[in-house]
């Protein structure tokens, strides 16, 4: 892993993280898209794809709305990306590291709660200051501390990804050797599991009547179109 590809995922979890609430909004932060650009700088965008899309299905019912602040699935899926291409070995397999990269990295998406509630008390504090620029027609300070609100954002989530990355790699250096090879026998188990709870989660956040017999009956469609595909 060089420098260069440090600091370029840096950059992808600024830009990224930026993109969940604070600027821009173009989907970017979705962890089916964050992993694969993530991959792509490494030069490994299959394995980002792989690690987002378990993630998706994790946090697609949990979205940072309003004054809700879930943990920051943006940054699991950039940090569970690059986890997974920094300690990819020939000795293990690709899915088994990806699923252990995460099995760490997701407990840590609790630290973007932490760092967003920071990001937003700074946030507060600064809009006394700029109620009174406004007042005074000093426009172009508000401007000023408007950027510096999105900056707080951007701080917050390189803040998560340091977090993620760093941690995660001292704990994946100790414990890999150990006992990812346990996960190799039950992964295709904990990849259903992935799904499993990703399904379930999109289910309960399903506001609508009969929800559990049009979901089970799109489930069973999809499956009969693969069969007779």
């Amino acid at each position: 892993m060089t420098f260069v590809s440090m600091l370029l995922t840096s950059f992808i979890a600024v830009i990224c993280g930026l993109d969940r609430m604070a600027a821009f909004q173009l989907m970017l932060s979705r962890p089916i898209v964050a992993g694969p650009l993530t991959g792509l700088v490494l030069g490994e965008p299959l394995i980002g794809l792989q690690a987002g899309m378990l993630v998706e299905l994790l946090w697609l019912g949990r979205l940072p709305v309003g004054a809700s602040i879930p943990p920051d699935d943006t940054q699991i899926a950039i940090g569970g990306t690059f986890l997974s291409v920094a300690f990819a070995s020939p000795e293990i397999a690709t899915p088994v590291t990806i699923v252990f990269c995460l099995i760490i990295a997701i407990p840590l998406a609790k630290c973007g709660q932490f760092f967003d509630r920071m990001a937003r008390r700074a946030n507060d504090h600064m809009a006394k200051r700029v109620a009174q620029n406004v007042l005074t027609g000093d426009l172009s300070s508000v401007d000023r501390l408007h950027l510096v609100g999105i900056g707080h954002f951007a701080v917050a989530s390189l803040m998560t990804f340091v977090v993620v990355a760093g941690v995660g790699s001292v704990v994946c250096l100790i414990s890999m050797p150990y006992f990812a090879p346990m996960l190799i026998a039950p992964l295709h188990w904990l990849q259903l599991a992935f799904i499993l709870v990703g399904a379930s989660m999109i289910l309960s956040s399903i506001n609508v009547s009969r929800a559990t017999t049009l979901f089970g009956a799109s489930f069973v469609s999809s499956f009969l179109m693969l069969w007779l595909l």
